[in-house]
């Protein structure tokens, strides 16, 4: 077992991280002064693997639509009792997500932390999947896909990924169509799981009074060792082009929806903590409340205060940078935003405007520090990217205006633009 310290040059806490015996990455972060703990036990699989090989096989595994998805409500299940009856025991808050690249087990509590940490440990390395259960939960989910093909919020960001990506599964709707979760057998559940939730593909991360010698007692006696198997994802080949810049959907809602973006040219390289910084401080300068174009939007009347927001979404071969929110014109809303754009792109950015986002943003990302289940999500996450908590936080003070300069001439390309928009009917 390696048990490494990791301190924060600017943030100045500390947490450990583990190389457990059984492959496991294991992160402890110790905040005694907390009253509530939180653990996430997660995998990096998602909604987009449905194409892999794994280094000890020959062969490529094609898999439906929607099994990773499907596979996180499967697991709660056992032969007895499913694992909510066994956190209500304890009093834990239990819950469960799939995100396009990772599925994630969480629970939070002010007692009885060990007891609860035996029990995600267990339920999660011991699947259960039988016909008769595949079945029932194929009615579940298919009331689920439906009910989403309904929802405005999840129809505007699908439709957008529709119209920007040609062949990546990204485009792809989570929980997959009510026609490929038909296809998922007990077979194909294990073969997944097998690949995927092998421990060296996995972490775990504990936030709060946590002891952790008493942790890796735990995990000593619960976790099993699992053989090193590395898994390629394989995905299509993607264009740069888009493949069409609007999109439009009819549906109940009261205004207009709107999801606007630039798809980022396609490339092999990982992107580093200071990349994700550099274009996290350009969209605060470009959109944030205290910007000319926010300020402008809402003079105009085009937004509200409250449902205006930005992203940068990237990920395994997909990369795009969106603004969302309702608008009673979509289209003079888009307008403004890409002629702020490239005004920065023709006069630059003001010194001034780098050095308060800069400064913004780091003080926010600190602010994480007082949550337990923000802390746990986002050392997750990262670390299922290659990055790291600290270095990330830290990323911004080292950032200089050419950094940020950089991505806003890389990024948006006025030839790889979706406006996706959803109207009443």
């Amino acid at each position: 077992m390696e048990i490494n310290k990791v301190t924060g040059v600017h943030a100045r806490d500390t947490y450990y991280k583990i190389k457990h015996s059984s492959g496991l990455d294991i992160f402890i972060y110790p905040k005694m002064e907390f009253s509530t703990t939180y653990a996430v036990f997660g995998t990096k699989y998602g909604s987009i693997d449905n194409v892999f090989k794994r280094s000890d096989e020959i062969s490529t595994e094609a898999v439906p639509e929607g099994i990773a998805h499907y596979l996180e409500h499967k697991l709660f299940e056992s032969e007895n009792e499913d694992a909510f009856e066994l956190f209500a025991r304890t009093g834990a808050s239990a819950n469960a997500f799939t995100s396009f690249e990772s599925t994630c087990y969480l629970f939070s509590c002010t007692d009885m932390f060990y007891e609860s940490l035996e029990i995600l440990l267990g339920f999660v390395q011991n699947p259960y999947f039988t016909k008769e259960t595949i079945a029932k939960e194929q009615g579940i989910i298919a009331q689920e896909i439906k009910m989403y093909e309904d929802d405005p919020q999840w129809r505007v960001t699908f439709n957008y990924l529709k119209a920007m990506y040609h062949n990546h599964t990204i485009k792809d709707d989570i929980a997959g169509t009510v026609e490929s979760i038909a296809k998922i057998t007990p077979e194909l559940l294990y073969k997944c799981y097998n690949t995927f939730y092998n421990l060296n593909n996995m972490a775990l991360c504990l936030v709060g009074n946590v002891d952790k010698d008493k942790v890796l007692k735990i995990c000593d006696s619960l976790l099993k060792f699992a053989e090193p198997v590395t898994i390629e994802r394989i995905f299509k080949d993607e264009p740069n082009t888009v493949v069409k810049d609007y999109i439009e959907q009819k549906l109940s809602v009261a205004f207009p929806l709107f999801q606007f973006g630039y798809k980022e040219e396609i490339g092999g390289e990982l992107k580093s903590e200071k990349d994700i910084a550099a274009v996290e401080v350009l969209l605060d300068i470009i959109a944030s409340d205290s910007s000319p174009l926010f300020k402008k939007l809402l003079d105009e009347g085009l937004i509200n205060e409250t449902s205006f927001s930005y992203e940068y979404f990237e990920g395994a071969g997909y990369a795009t940078v969106f603004f969302d929110g309702e608008s009673k014109n979509p289209h003079r809303t888009v307008e403004l935003i890409a002629a702020e754009i490239e005004r920065y792109k023709r006069e630059g950015i003001p010194e001034e405007d780098f050095e308060r986002s800069k400064k913004s943003l780091y003080g926010s990302n600190i602010s994480i520090l007082n949550s337990t289940a923000s802390i746990a999500n986002v050392i997750v996450s990262l670390n299922f990217k290659d990055r790291e908590f600290f270095t990330y936080i830290d990323a911004f003070s080292s950032l200089e205006l050419s950094d940020v300069e950089d991505k806003l001439k890389e990024i948006f390309n006025s030839d790889r633009t979706v406006l996706s928009t959803i109207f009443p009917n």
